[in-house]
């Protein structure tokens, strides 16, 4: 690829939703694992994970006296929270946002789509 730029690509993921069924988490694993493959086979994998469930989150804080505060729970008050992202390179956003799609497809649930500040995709 050349002349890429980086996109995160998140996944949101909606508190109190019902959960998948068995099942259903088990293709969605399948379908990541193969939309993964492919953007490691088409050089447009940087980096990915899936996190744990936002509560059990802790929030830093530097005060503006210096001292440090940590809380437990998501920094945001909100039903949905960050589950999971790729970092990916892509061509431009229309680029990105077809891959997008092809993981949306794959975790069944909304993938939204930001491009780095930085120009570059040296990762």
């Amino acid at each position: 690829m050349s002349a890429t730029k980086m996109y995160l690509l998140s996944v949101h993921m909606v508190e109190g939703q019902e959960p998948p069924s068995e099942e259903t988490m088990q293709t969605m694993y399948a379908d990541v694992d193969r939309f993964n493959k492919k953007l490691q086979a088409d050089g447009a994998w940087v980096f990915a994970g899936g996190l744990l469930p936002a509560d059990i989150a802790t929030v830093v804080r530097t005060q503006p006296d210096g001292r440090v505060v940590t809380t437990d729970g998501p920094f945001a008050e909100t039903k949905e929270h960050l589950g999971g992202f790729w970092v990916v390179r892509a061509a431009d956003l229309d680029a990105a946002l077809e891959l997008a799609a092809a993981g949306s497809k794959a975790c069944q649930g909304p993938v939204e789509v930001r491009p780095f500040q930085d120009d570059t995709a040296e990762l």
